[in-house]
């Protein structure tokens, strides 16, 4: 019995595209003599549509058109699809009013719904506040075969791989007391690096515990922050990869599953980025484009500033919506460097875009005129500084309502994690391409961009690095090698408010993403000092946090729909006052 795993790319609430990619599959499937289709989690109105599902009308059209879908399938084979189902026993129970569903189509009808049982409260995830978790596992049969049904967190509770058990049940392992033939997931997880290989050791695991096959549907795509990365997979019961998707694109796998072994056969394997820069890249590549193709856009704007950021989100922009839709604004100040204009239409001439120069410099003269007299007395600092900041985002804002192009920001998650940022100047933008990627990690995408000229996983770049003959590397090597500096006033760089990039990078990792106190941070060889001044940074930075246009998620700890620090909050840990304390505070009386 071949089985087809179609590897979607839905828009979010878009129910008649969605529905035509689910019937496109299943045709080219049934041409290639498939039996089942499994599609994603949720792949009748995309993953996550949040508050859409507040809406009554948005989940009455979703039934609408899954009956229609029913209808207009080829006979020859059996849909799985993902959608969403009301919980006809809400009122009476309190409980909540959907359920996270599968639904089985086959000869024009809605034969069965599977509902989700593990439902995810972490994180980007907030399931628990739309729906329902299921009281029991269920599976069906086709052609003799007994199928067991999962969708997405309800594989990931295996005892034996985490050495815990996160859930009171294991969906997997009451379908397999069930007497199950061959286990299905239908998956959106979102993308961060190295999950892939994450996610296949868990399926690896299950597949020898359970003595089962399994077969894993995933999302592709980009959907607001979150970024799907596709590469479904499927293990025969030995725990032995047998098929996967491509990474980062749309795909149809086509797998083979004999009843007599009880098995999955061997089908394509598609390979993998071969490193973490190269799989960076794909992801934000993806979403960028479909940031852009999703929310109506075919041109995007950002500032070219001469400096690392700036020069690889280009490079990103350029791959993602070609070299034609870009524009990369200069807009030099009496402070920018003769080298900050040459390295950036440098960069702009190896990418082959468009560039406008604005300068700044009677703009400047006009806020200084106009605050002479406010001003008077004091002296040049932070405010003045950050005036050329917020002229260059208004700039940017006026072309981007003007000709109606995305301004995409260029701001780092080193930056914005510690506040070295302008609230309406270079945070201004609609989306924030590399606001989850450390300054470190940078400086590797583009010293990888430069050795290899070209990007992976299929996602083939729309400019030529190669253009200009002379030109060995894309990103100009003076980018690379030079400080980084904002240039808001003469000689200034970045290391005289920061410490050194690789060290910032290191206390922002351990105490952000792997959650160290900072007496643990400090024990792991970081000065005490300076984890405290950063930690003090991270903390007050939040209010700029919550006013940043959207950033694409690529690690697990993101500054968007997962990170839900409060504003207003006087806890501050240092690394002399552990985060528990062994003692309450004296209070004065």
């Amino acid at each position: 019995m071949k089985v087809a795993i179609a590897q979607l790319n839905p828009t979010i609430g878009d129910l008649s595209y969605n529905t035509q990619q689910i019937l496109s599959a299943a045709q080219t499937a049934a041409a290639q003599g498939a039996r089942l289709l499994l599609t994603p989690e949720l792949s009748l109105c995309g993953y996550p549509p949040r508050d859409l599902l507040m809406q009554p009308a948005f989940v009455a059209e979703m039934a609408a058109m899954l009956t229609q879908l029913a209808q207009a399938l080829p006979t020859e084979i059996a849909v799985l699809v993902g959608t969403v189902t009301p919980n006809p026993h809400a009122f009476q129970t309190g409980g909540k009013p959907l359920f996270n569903s599968t639904a089985l189509l086959q000869n024009g009808q809605i034969e069965q719904f599977f509902h989700k049982r593990l439902l995810p409260t972490y994180d980007v995830f907030d399931e628990d506040r739309y729906f329902e978790p299921s009281s029991q596992s269920r599976a069906f049969t086709l052609d003799g075969v007994r199928i067991g049904v999962t969708i997405c967190e309800d594989l990931w509770n295996d005892e034996t791989f985490w050495g815990k058990r996160n859930y009171a049940i294991d969906p997997l392992a009451e379908l397999v007391a069930a007497g199950v033939d061959l286990i299905v997931n239908l998956s959106a997880s979102p993308y961060s690096v190295s999950k892939q290989q994450l996610r296949e050791a868990i399926l690896r695991q299950a597949t020898q515990t359970y003595g089962q096959p399994i077969l894993y549907a995933n999302q592709v795509g980009g959907n607001d922050d979150l970024i799907f990365d596709g590469s479904s997979v499927g293990f025969d019961r030995q725990g032995d990869l047998v098929c996967r998707g491509q990474a980062f694109a749309s795909d149809l796998v086509i797998v083979e599953f004999d009843p007599e072994k009880g098995d999955l056969c061997a089908g394509s394997i598609a390979p993998q980025p071969a490193t973490a820069d190269a799989e960076i890249w794909a992801a934000l590549v993806l979403g960028v484009r479909d940031y852009v193709r999703k929310c109506g856009f075919s041109k995007v704007v950002l500032g070219l500033s001469g400096g690392i950021d700036s020069a690889l989100v280009a490079a990103i922009a350029a791959t993602a919506v070609g070299v034609d839709n870009v524009l990369g604004v200069l807009m030099p100040s009496p402070y920018s460097s003769d080298h900050s204009i040459k390295d950036a239409l440098e960069l702009a001439r190896n990418l082959g875009i468009q560039t406008q120069i604005l300068p700044i410099g009677d703009l400047m003269k006009a806020y200084d005129q106009t605050f002479a007299e406010l001003f008077a007395g004091t002296e040049f600092g932070l405010a003045e500084e950050n005036i050329q900041s917020r002229i260059r985002g208004n700039l940017l804002m006026a072309i981007s309502n003007k000709f109606g192009h995305l301004l995409i920001s260029t701001g780092n998650k080193s930056e914005l994690a510690v506040g070295y940022c302008t609230l309406y100047g270079d945070m201004n933008g609609g989306l924030a391409a590399i606001a989850d990627v450390p300054k470190t990690r940078v400086y590797s995408i583009c010293r990888w961009l430069n050795q290899t000229g070209q990007s992976t996983s299929g996602l083939e770049p729309s400019f030529n690095p190669r253009s200009n003959p002379a030109q060995s590397e894309l990103i100009p090597a003076s980018i690379l090698t030079k400080a980084p500096s904002a240039e808001l006033k003469p000689g200034q760089v970045d290391q005289d408010s920061l410490p050194p990039y690789d060290i910032l990078d290191d206390i922002l990792c351990q105490f952000i993403t792997q959650h160290k106190s900072p007496a643990e941070i400090v024990a792991s060889g970081q000065d005490a000092a300076t984890v405290d001044q950063v930690i003090k940074l991270v903390t007050r930075a939040e209010f700029k946090r919550k006013q940043a246009p959207p950033g694409l998620k690529i690690t697990d700890r993101a500054f968007g729909t997962g990170w839900r620090m409060p504003i207003a909050s006087r806890w501050l840990p240092t690394h002399e006052h552990p985060i528990m304390p062994t003692s309450p505070p004296k209070l004065k009386t």
